[in-house]
């Protein structure tokens, strides 16, 4: 018979999922938006208004119901670090996506996993044992299949994609770090913040007057982005990371749904083949640290 408490967990672990999924779905949504304003605006005032019409709804929640949000715990200085990372992160991400097609874009930013055992071994001088060196090496043998050179996919494209996908794995070691110290909706919020202040001193340089048709695409950059990361936060409270990784790769049937129906893109027979690979490493890296955890776990745990 299931007790009360199974019960609950069972019911937040298919919430988290339903989160997850909707915040893979939004933060596709919000990089179509950008990739669409891209052609006639600059990234720059992309990013600012993404990082503004975010903000606000943290804002009046702040300010109506729970000022908590505004209280920063004792991270400030890892805080602003990974808000000053995320405002480039993001403009890099939004420029990626506006030099080549959605599933493309979609699949190389999958490689900031990749990134994460390396940027272990330089900063953290953590051991990464041959298991996982050959996952990260399997993802970019996959990468480099998948980049051959073609008129869809160019080499500065590659490079800024990659770029930003390094840096994500960056902000994700920072956001692990910050995990047992700051509450999840304060380092939203000064993100947003942070992002807002930094995009915006260029805006003098580059501000162009959207046309009528277009406020709504910039109201719908900020929206969507928002509602991923609020759907994102809730996800990672209830559902196992191993099972948040997989089902971040449900991104790249949207990318390339989005990609097909928007810009008439379809990815090439190569782009499958190097994904599967940059996937699989993916997946292997997942159970390689979901193994290694249980182990750990196992092993703390006293006799009975």
């Amino acid at each position: 018979m299931t007790t009360p408490e199974q019960r609950d967990e069972s019911d937040n672990l298919v919430r988290g999922m339903w989160a997850g999924a909707g915040a893979i779905f939004m933060f596709t949504l919000m990089n179509v938006f950008a990739k669409h304003l891209s052609s006639s605006h600059s990234i720059i005032e992309i990013v600012f208004f993404r990082n503004l019409i975010a903000m606000i709804p943290f804002l009046i929640a702040g300010l109506a119901f729970r000022r908590a949000i505004f209280v920063i715990q004792s991270k400030p200085h890892v805080i602003v670090t990974r808000a000053v990372l995320g405002a480039i992160t993001l403009g890099m991400t939004f420029a990626a996506f506006s030099l080549m097609p959605m599933a493309e874009t979609t699949v190389l930013l999958f490689t900031a996993s990749l990134f994460i055992p390396v940027l272990g071994v330089l900063a953290l001088k953590e051991r990464v044992g041959p298991y996982r060196w050959s996952a990260v090496i399997m993802g970019f043998i996959g990468v480099s299949i998948m980049v051959q050179p073609t008129g869809a996919v160019t080499m500065l494209g590659v490079g800024v994609a990659l770029c930003a996908a390094m840096l994500q794995a960056i902000m994700s070691i920072l956001l692990r770090h910050l995990g047992g110290h700051e509450r999840p909706e304060t380092t939203t919020f000064y993100f947003f913040v942070i992002g807002t202040l930094i995009s915006g001193a260029a805006m003098p340089f580059v501000a162009k007057a959207p046309a009528l048709q277009e406020v709504p695409i910039f109201i719908g950059v900020g929206l969507a982005g928002g509602a991923a990361q609020w759907l994102y936060s809730t996800a990672m409270k209830y559902t196992p990371a191993a099972l948040m990784a997989v089902i971040s790769y449900s991104s790249i049937v949207w990318a390339i749904l989005f990609g097909w129906l928007v810009w008439s893109d379809w990815p090439l027979p190569i782009v499958f083949v190097g994904a599967a690979i940059v996937i699989a490493s993916n997946l292997a890296i997942v159970w390689r640290e979901t193994h290694l955890s249980r182990s750990l776990k196992d092993k703390q745990t006293p006799l009975p």
